[in-house]
């Protein structure tokens, strides 16, 4: 079977061979482009970034197995690491394999709930539970990482079955870019579903990776 673990480390100038005294983000690959961005955007020289296949978003039980894999490969290379997850489905024990192995993570419940600020999300969650949730990645990836996974393209009758108790969609933007904002528009009418933007930029993820 073949590894979770995508061997290849980012640097901002591409790739790059791990030094002493150097930081490693693992992150999901869903958040990739965010973080090289966020690097390049704050010169963060220090810091490397690899990446654990994006389509584990849809396997969460197979994310701690696939961190702890990672970090134990790398560990004796860095001088810090970080995991650039937030729980993401996987109840708790994400976090405590990261306590375990003496690393941090993003706090929050999910991807969704950081990019829009752990406080600001846990006020708005009662009143959006009805709410489904794109980023920038799964606008790009909205067939990829919803529509197929959920066998929406074989069988579309299944859509009133799955978001039937759903109202909107939110998409919420990590950049200014009207083709995505138009995609993600295409996405909620796919969806049968109220259509609102929210840009939040990088939210606590720039927060936690500025503490890196």
């Amino acid at each position: 079977m073949q590894s979770p673990i995508d061997d290849t480390v980012l640097t901002q100038q591409g790739f790059n061979s791990v030094g002493g005294g150097r930081s490693l983000i693992i992150a999901c690959g869903a958040l990739a482009r965010e973080i090289l961005a966020l690097k390049e955007m704050n010169g963060w020289d220090h810091m490397d970034l690899t990446c654990l296949p994006a389509i584990l978003h849809v396997y969460p039980e197979k994310i701690t197995d696939a961190v702890q894999e990672a970090v134990l490969k790398h560990k004796s290379s860095y001088e810090q690491i970080f995991i650039a997850y937030a729980d993401c489905g996987t109840g708790g024990l994400l976090e405590a394999k990261c306590q375990e192995l003496g690393v941090q993570m993003i706090e929050g419940p999910h991807c969704y709930s950081f990019f829009e600020g752990n406080a600001q999300f846990a006020k708005i969650a009662e009143d959006e539970f009805t709410a489904f949730y794109l980023t920038d990645f799964l606008v790009r990836q909205f067939d990829a990482f919803v529509i197929k996974p959920m066998g929406l393209d074989r069988h579309p009758e299944l859509r009133d079955m799955y978001f039937g108790n759903y109202e909107k969609l939110v998409y919420q933007a990590q950049t200014d870019d009207p083709d995505l904002t138009r995609k993600a528009k295409l996405c909620a009418e796919r969806l049968g579903l109220s259509f609102e933007r929210r840009f939040t930029g990088y939210g606590d993820l720039q927060v936690a990776l500025r503490e890196v």
